[in-house]
């Protein structure tokens, strides 16, 4: 499938932030693996003085002005090494990480229909505890996590280096603070919400406690946990954990999880509802680019039946900076296949973000996709 997204011409990267996507084009040119380690190393360099704290517009503005997505992702790449790696004082043993949540929460009832859900979770040191006890981050018993579930703006690049400045011991003046992102809930409809719990650990120099990245079993308990901190009266909370990881590859990981959970969610309903009403519908997968200043994308995907040309479902999958659209199409046809869906056609082609006619997002029916295109 072709790539939606449009990128910044390379001349338009500040002048003291182009050398750093030059040497990222370098590393991955190279005709040999030393002397992409070589470019790689210079790129550490320039990054670890980008970490330092108040840098984080210009680190921003670094993956902003990225001239394609390859370097995009080898910037990437390097700056989570860092990260990953720890402070460069090998005196500074702690490690910061975020536990990405997907919170699927409804209202019950008439009475919910504008509420919200605070995102303060009320005993933190009992969720620290689940960890420690099923020996998540690789068994660290020297583990804590704030009380606040925060959104991925949170944590990510922007903020990155003045958040990693928590490595510092505690005499250290910056803030250790996060202000929570509440909850909202709409009365009998599901939303899929994407918060973070922001921890601390201490690691001695080289060990990574958060190199497993799966859900061990300290995940259901913590799920329930974290759910009954959450509940309200009229109101159903959900909550699904994923693995603790440094602040990049969680806001990464959770916005992927965000997305795969909510196409899930779209599936199930609109599937039963089809095969309730008129039937098998007829899926459709396309690729839009939107109408932003930032190039974003979307991949799409419509549910009809040419029983009732009336009923139609759509869900839109944002394209993030790290995503191969093809990942993001297949993640879609195989979640059709597991719901028995034959008939799955793909539009080819990069389409417009709303309907022409209408001004209306635009989701295409089963007769905008002949069978000649379809996957099966």
């Amino acid at each position: 499938m072709d790539d939606p997204r449009h990128y910044p011409a390379p001349t338009a990267a500040p002048a003291e932030l182009a050398p750093l996507h030059a040497l990222a084009s370098a590393a991955m040119g190279a005709a040999t693996g030393q002397e992409a380690q070589a470019r790689d190393d210079e790129l550490a360099i320039a990054l670890d003085r980008l970490l330092q704290p108040g840098n984080g517009g210009a680190l921003a503005r670094l993956f902003g002005s990225a001239p394609s997505a390859a370097i995009h992702r080898h910037l990437w790449r390097v700056l989570a090494e860092r990260e990953r790696a720890g402070a460069p004082d090998p005196a500074l043993l702690v490690r910061l990480f975020a536990l990405p949540v997907i919170l699927v929460a409804a209202g019950q009832e008439e009475s919910v229909a504008h509420a919200t859900l605070p995102a303060v979770v009320g005993d933190a040191a009992a969720l620290a505890a689940i960890l420690r006890e099923h020996g998540a981050l690789a068994g660290n018993a020297t583990l804590a996590l704030g009380n606040a579930l925060v959104g991925a703006e949170a944590i990510d690049v922007a903020h990155l280096p003045d958040l990693l400045a928590w490595r510092a011991l505690p005499e250290s003046p910056a803030p250790r603070e996060l202000a929570p992102a509440p909850v909202p809930v709409a009365a009998f409809v599901e939303g899929v919400h994407l918060r973070f719990l922001v921890g601390t650990a201490l690691a001695a120099p080289g060990a990574d406690p958060m190199r497993d990245g799966a859900v061990g079993k300290w995940g259901m308990p913590f799920a329930q946990a974290l759910a009954r901190s959450l509940s309200a009266p009229g109101i159903s909370v959900l909550a699904l954990p994923r693995a603790p990881q440094p602040l990049l590859a969680a806001v990464h990981q959770g916005r992927v999880a965000q997305r795969e959970v909510g196409a899930q969610l779209f599936a199930s309903n609109a599937i039963r509802k089809f095969r309730a009403t008129v039937g098998e519908p007829i899926a459709v997968v396309s690729v839009h680019r939107l109408d932003t200043p930032f190039g974003a994308g979307e991949v799409r995907l419509s549910l009809s039946s040419p029983f009732d040309p009336r009923q139609a479902e759509g869900f839109r999958c944002p394209l993030f900076p790290l995503d191969s659209v093809d990942d993001v199409v297949h993640m879609l046809t195989t979640l059709l296949s597991d719901c028995r869906v034959s008939d799955v056609r793909i539009r080819p082609g990069i389409h417009a973000d709303r309907d022409a006619a209408t001004g209306l997002t635009l989701l295409f029916k089963a007769e905008d996709a002949p069978p000649a295109v379809a996957v099966h």
